[in-house]
């Protein structure tokens, strides 16, 4: 079991690499993952928010009652930036509607999982973080239907209560049975030990889900691959920015700014990858482009953390500096 925690560290710790070696394998070997989809890929996803429902707890819940406008702020930055800024990049570069979809979809999603990975490395308000990505999983169901009928439903037809089904299935159901394996069995020694090695098996799940549509559509990806990767690009980085700006509106501490900066930006592609195929088959690029905002949200989610680390050493370099000079004032008087 300790073998297998060290690799689920090291692939937590790797994601972005981990993740793009798989999406280019897929690329130039699609065979090793054409099996990646359909059922198969919703049951992955489901996968993955059972992990995340494993690693939340009743003090979770707790922290969340106290915080009723923290996670009343993050969510509304969540479900009204993402959503409309994507809308309005595909007006403003004027994207085929397929690519439209796809990054539409993006923007309707709940957080990212892996953003609580990113808010713990850079010293944010990680119990923030899990609240934001738990509460807006949970209004998922509801708020992603319709911010997508809302912003897609004129250019595309959609089964806004089939998403709802979906997202519920693959996210609601999971994450409640992980919360109940993980308050009845929480104090077994192999549940806990299974429990470290989880976010591991997450990882590799969204790379199996990327593999998958890389396998099937990656072939259209040359042909608008440019234009997809520059929507993305500018959809993410602007989403950082203004929910670290939102925070610094209302006073947030340095802690939460990075938090919903993150929390933010960084979505649950993997999520909209899986409904993008179910919902969207006329349209594969609209997979294909969630697939790439898979890929990007977890190399650019893991930069930005990095950012912040070197933005706190820097600090507290010059602060040390700041320290030495008196002393070395008095020293030479």
């Amino acid at each position: 079991m300790k073998f297998l925690q060290k690799i689920s560290k090291l692939i937590v710790d790797q994601t972005s690499i981990f993740v793009i070696a798989i999406a280019v394998i897929a690329y130039f070997v699609p065979s090793l993952f054409t099996w990646v989809k359909g059922n198969t890929q919703t049951i992955i996803i489901g996968l993955i928010m059972l992990t995340m429902g494993i690693s939340l707890t009743t003090k979770d819940f707790e922290i969340l009652a106290k915080r009723p406008l923290d996670i009343l702020i993050g969510c509304l930055a969540q479900y009204t930036v993402m959503p409309f800024l994507a809308y309005l990049i595909t007006k403003a570069l004027h994207l085929p509607t397929a690519i439209s979809v796809g990054l539409i979809l993006v923007g309707c999603c709940p957080g990212g999982v892996s953003s609580n990975i990113m808010s713990f490395l850079c010293k944010g308000d990680v119990a923030f973080s899990v609240g934001m990505t738990a509460v807006s999983t949970l209004l998922a169901p509801i708020l992603t239907p319709a911010l997508m009928l809302l912003l897609a439903g004129q250019s595309v037809e959609m089964n806004a209560i089939g998403m709802f089904i979906s997202i519920v299935e693959v996210t609601i159901v999971p994450i409640a049975v992980g919360f109940l394996l993980n308050k009845f069995l929480g104090n077994n020694k192999r549940f806990v030990q299974l429990k470290s090695v989880t976010p591991g098996l997450s990882v590799i799940g969204l790379a199996l889900i990327v593999g998958g549509v890389i396998a099937v559509a990656g072939d259209k990806f040359f042909s608008a691959g440019l234009l997809i990767f520059a929507a993305i690009c500018i959809h993410n980085i602007l989403g950082y920015s203004l929910g670290y700006v939102i925070g610094k509106l209302f006073g947030m501490s340095e802690a939460k700014k990075r938090t919903i900066s993150i929390e933010v930006g960084m979505q649950n592609a993997g999520l909209a990858t899986n409904l993008a195929s179910a919902h969207f088959a006329a349209y594969p690029m609209a997979a294909v482009s969630s697939a790439v905002a898979c890929v990007w949200h977890s190399i650019s989610g893991t930069l930005l953390a990095q950012l912040y680390i070197l933005i706190d050493k820097r600090r507290a370099s010059l602060a040390l500096k700041t320290d030495k000079i008196p002393l070395e004032s008095a020293v030479a008087e």
